[in-house]
């Protein structure tokens, strides 16, 4: 049978195959992420059970294994106990070896024992999702042959390379190795793109690593991340509980003249948001100013060091007397910069000290940032002086 009980033009065809393909991203981005792996939302039974019902058709992926190994991902990430880091295998061996490296860590009874608790151990999934995970495939497989025919074989065939591509390949290997970063986490993780469409808003692979239990993927307002959408729909519908998103950026009062304990609380609270603009304001400003201020042989070094600012902060934090002093050399400025970066990361390590201490702290680090010279460094410091967790009033 050529054409099934359907008989479809190319472009129906296509369509068919891209909804099959986004059903199966949403089903593993809302259901295997952020429901069971990192419990950012609560789903009803109905949602919880349909999304493994279409995933056991579609990719014959087990919830345990799944989640236990992006769990351990999480946890291990960029060690040697990563299961796909492309920092410690390469990035080419993540995108042409994704699926491989992902079942290796599935079939470790360990793992899945250790990072695999609470999710489904019900009937149906010890009988048959987990028991029988190719019979799903084949149903897929004989529903669209008979309903769309041949086509229906390359339809089957895209869908099953549509997560070892996408969420195996890209996401755990792209997504830790090129893109752009808007949070200095301690890992590689970087955003893809900044529309989250194809792959579900997991492009935006560095938000997640910033913020793991926050539903919501999305933190610039350029940024989209369709699956929150179906999330806040799912939510007005009474399927869904949001749990936990990632807390919003500190408000800034330019009219504080000293830090407070106000400030301390805001600054250790939203690390993440405090360094990120650090970075954008302090270090991108200093290293283009050096870079369009100096001689030909200089800017060659210069160049030298832009992985040294576009480093995540665990590279930057760990960098060895020899590379500190590599950098003075090159440029006194971004070696204070650098500096203050560091001494600055430092009051977050030192959280569980005396509130009195760390303040102290704060307030001397204003100071020696105030007297760098450093034009952007001055100007950052009236921004950590201002940081408060209080909205300010219109």
């Amino acid at each position: 049978m050529l054409y099934g009980f359907f008989t479809l033009s190319f472009w129906e065809f296509v369509f068919i195959t891209l909804a099959y393909t986004h059903v199966t991203i949403i089903a593993v981005t809302i259901y295997l992420h952020r429901n069971q792996a990192h419990r950012a939302i609560d789903l009803h039974p109905v949602i919880s059970h349909f999304f493994r019902f279409w995933l056991w058709l579609t990719t014959g992926m087990n919830t345990k294994e799944w989640t236990a190994v992006h769990r351990k991902h999480h946890v291990s990430v960029e060690t040697k106990d990563d299961p796909h880091s492309p920092i410690i295998l390469g990035v080419k061996n993540v995108l042409l070896r994704g699926t491989e490296l992902y079942r290796l860590s599935a079939h470790d009874i360990k793992v899945v024992k250790q990072f695999g608790f609470g999710t489904p151990d019900d009937l149906i999934e010890t009988k048959l999702y987990s028991a029988h995970p190719m019979v799903g495939i084949l149903m897929m497989f004989l529903a669209n042959t008979l309903l769309f025919g041949l086509p229906g074989v390359t339809i089957t065939a895209i869908q099953m390379l549509w997560i070892p591509l996408f969420a195996a390949g890209v996401i755990n290997g792209v997504g830790h190795w090129g893109g752009y970063r808007n949070f200095d986490t301690k890992d590689a993780s970087t955003n893809i793109f900044p529309w989250g469409i194809i792959i579900g808003g997991e492009e935006l692979h560095n938000n997640h690593h910033a913020f793991a239990a926050s539903a919501k993927f999305s933190m610039r307002p350029w940024e989209f991340d369709i699956a929150w959408y179906y999330i806040r729909l799912l939510s007005a519908l009474n399927l869904a509980t949001i749990k936990s998103i990632a807390p919003a950026r500190p408000y800034i009062n330019l009219d504080k003249l000293s830090p407070d304990l106000e400030t301390l609380k805001a600054v250790v609270a939203n690390r993440l948001h405090v360094m990120s603009d650090f970075k954008k304001m302090v270090m991108h400003r200093v290293y283009r100013e050096e870079l369009s201020n100096s001689s030909r042989e200089k800017k060659f070094q210069l160049k030298k060091l832009r992985r040294v600012y576009k480093a995540p902060c665990k590279f930057l934090s760990s960098i060895d007397s020899y590379n500190m002093e590599e950098i003075y050399s090159i440029s006194k400025k971004l070696h204070m910069v650098l500096s203050s970066y560091n001494s600055l990361e430092d009051l977050y390590r030192q959280r569980a000290s005396d509130a009195d201490v760390l303040l102290k702290r704060l307030k001397e680090w204003c100071e020696e940032a105030e007297q760098s010279g450093i034009s952007a460094l001055e100007e950052y410091v009236k921004v950590v002086r201002g940081y408060t967790l209080t909205e300010l009033p219109n």
